[in-house]
């Protein structure tokens, strides 16, 4: 095998850091562009491009990761990611640990980043930004369409399990696309327009814990139920994928 046959496999620390910065790039690109589209734009009345902008963000930051890092530690971003393809198989449980400590890590720094930006913004700006909660999570007074926890569950589940399902059939082994990472961040765009009101998407733990940070009591009071329910999702998904999908036939 020549040199540029070699495949060089990357190092554990090649890995998680690849995770954390690609899970610092879809905060920033995702949390940042919605809490400051939100707290500049929203007023008259453009709230609705407003969640267009904001998932096409997360859309974007996800395909760049994905091409930008997904070589190096697979690309997930998402501890419910992780599990979820722990779950079908595709990645080691021992690994799982790490990775999901990587995220939550790249996540806080990402949103601290926003945090240190809105600092130097104009006067009772990150105030604001502070009380409308930092781009975080919630349900009832804290849902942008005022829909109640039962709602948030639902969709949580649904939308981390479906956008687990898609990662595992784009990326699959033998019937995968070279445009994973495309397939990939246009489901996530597409899963924050069907959700934004309904709990403003987490489908990621680490992004939801990230803007709970410094979206003050109430956020972190509830960012509980999207660490939990995202998970629920993608396990769900990735037992389910390796049962029905994976077989061959013989």
């Amino acid at each position: 095998m020549s040199d540029s046959e070699t495949v060089v496999n990357p190092t554990s620390a090649a890995k998680l850091t690849a995770e954390a910065f690609g899970t610092l790039l879809l905060v920033l690109g995702g949390v940042g562009t919605a809490v400051f589209a939100s707290n500049t734009y929203v007023d008259g009345g453009t709230t609705g491009d407003v969640y267009f902008a904001v998932a096409l963000a997360f859309g974007l930051t996800v395909v760049v990761g994905a091409y930008a890092f997904g070589p190096i530690s697979g690309g997930h971003f998402n501890p419910a990611v992780t599990l979820g393809l722990a779950a079908a198989g595709r990645t080691p449980w021992k690994d799982v640990g790490g990775y999901i400590i990587a995220q939550v890590i790249g996540g806080a720094v990402g949103s601290t980043i926003i945090y240190l930006v809105a600092l130097f913004g104009p006067d009772g700006w990150l105030k604001q930004a502070m009380d409308g909660g930092f781009a975080s999570n919630g349900w009832g007074e804290h849902s942008p369409g005022g829909f109640g926890l039962p709602a948030a569950i639902i969709i949580e589940i649904v939308l981390t399990g479906i956008f687990v399902l898609v990662i595992l059939g784009v990326t699959h082994p033998k019937r995968g696309t070279a445009f994973a990472g495309l397939a990939i961040g246009l489901s996530l765009a597409l899963i924050h327009l069907i959700s934004i009101p309904v709990d403003n998407t987490s489908v990621n733990p680490a992004r939801s814990i990230a803007a709970a940070i410094y979206g003050g009591p109430d956020a972190l009071a509830q960012v509980w139920a999207f660490i939990v329910f995202p998970i629920v999702g993608a396990l769900l998904a990735g037992f389910a994928y390796r049962a029905l999908f994976d077989g061959e036939k013989k």
